[in-house]
């Protein structure tokens, strides 16, 4: 059986909702970094056997199949193909992981896993409400909720806080990190992973976008404190807006490569995988399937958690990775070391590329060998991928 290696990832700056990337259409975000990862790998666009994009909102235009046209957006062959998916938060890791799939059954010796979200131009739940934002929810099918107590994961969240005793001091001290990791990494160029976008500012002037726009370099304590709560009255709950994802536009892409083939064509494979993984789990509690989810990963793979160098778990809220470190005893030390979802923003789809973008660099920044990518997801789901550098 063929081996499944990264030779390299790449992920957009993300924009804040309305910001520098508001005027860019999101197949064309697409198509940047998948030009983006092919020249940076330095192979022939040709040798693609396909293209696998995640994307939450499948409307408007991220409608119609939007890997494909990025695929012709950024001219590559019109023979290389595209597919799109959607597994929520997910999308784009499982991108990653299907891709990996395809090389490691034969099927493919070069492929691409990436993602893409402009949440400025498709506003989330699009797809469900077609354009009734009222009603969005409440078109789900009613037999689900006879089943299934389905709540917005606004809510599932404020259960989790409750379930693992965590505070609005834990989950805003939390956030505040986040933020000061993000700023530093920053401020130490830690970006290789990260491709320059063209972007326009707030007077509309074009301009380059080469760092996060949603990075605080000033926390003001009070100000955060006072903020309202987003799912519950006063004083009943912890989530607000600053320990929460932030809602982005972006994009990301994993070039995924058959070993001896891309050491026959002379290039550098920078990781393996040691475990992917996907699980079911409540889809009322719906954000906590990144427990189960990081034990069958380890297991898989043979490893401790202690032995991971780099973790990555999505910030979609402050209290799914502090509730996750307590159930597992993790060292925050090697958590999100760059800052998260909370600071640099959660573009959906495009996440769970950017994520492995980041991570790859961060272990190539450190010398460390083993990272792990966990993702909560909604109506409760998790991903996770565990790859060694090489």
């Amino acid at each position: 059986m063929s081996e499944a290696v990264i030779i390299d990832a790449v992920r957009t700056p993300y924009g804040k909702r309305g910001g520098a990337l508001r005027e860019f259409r999101p197949d064309a975000l697409l198509a940047h970094v998948l030009r983006g990862v092919v020249d940076r790998a330095g192979i022939d666009a040709a040798k693609v056997d396909d293209v696998i994009c995640g994307t939450v909102t499948q409307a408007g235009e991220q409608a119609t199949n939007v890997a494909r046209l990025g695929v012709l957006l950024a001219d590559f062959p019109v023979s290389v193909p595209g597919v799109t998916l959607n597994r929520m938060c997910g999308s784009s890791q499982q991108a990653v992981h299907f891709a990996a799939q395809a090389i490691a059954a034969g099927d493919a010796r070069y492929a691409i896993g990436a993602g893409v979200e402009s949440m400025s131009r498709v506003p989330m739940f699009l797809d469900l409400s077609l354009g009734d934002t009222d009603r969005g929810f409440a078109k789900l099918n009613p037999q689900l909720f006879e089943k299934y107590e389905l709540i917005h994961q606004g809510q599932s969240a404020e259960r989790v806080a409750e379930r693992w005793g965590l505070t609005r001091g834990d989950v805003d001290e939390f956030a505040k990190e986040s933020h000061r990791r993000a700023a530093e990494a920053m401020r130490t160029a830690q970006s290789r992973h990260l491709l320059a976008t063209p972007g326009i500012d707030d007077l509309g002037n074009a301009m380059v976008l080469n760092h996060d726009e949603g990075v605080r370099k000033n926390w003001d304590d009070a100000k955060i404190a006072a903020l309202k709560l987003a799912f519950r009255a006063p004083g009943k709950g912890v989530v607000t807006a600053a320990n929460a994802s932030q809602i982005s536009d972006g994009a990301g892409a994993v070039l995924v490569a058959d070993r001896a083939s891309a050491l026959a064509d002379g290039l550098r494979p920078k990781a393996r995988f040691c475990a992917r993984v996907v699980l079911g789990d409540d889809p009322t509690l719906q954000l906590m399937g990144v427990i189960p989810a990081t034990r069958r990963a380890l297991e898989k793979s043979g490893l401790r958690l202690a032995d991971i160098d780099w973790i990555e778990i999505n910030e979609a809220f402050a209290c799914v990775v502090l509730a996750w470190a307590r159930e597992l005893h993790a060292d925050m030390e090697s958590v999100n070391p760059w800052g998260g979802a909370i600071a640099h923003g959660h573009p959906l789809g495009a996440s769970g590329a950017g994520l492995m973008a980041k991570m790859l660099a961060g272990l190539e920044a450190t010398g460390g060998q083993f990272g792990l990518q966990l993702m909560c997801i909604g109506h409760g789901m998790a991903t996770a991928t565990i790859i060694e550098r090489l």
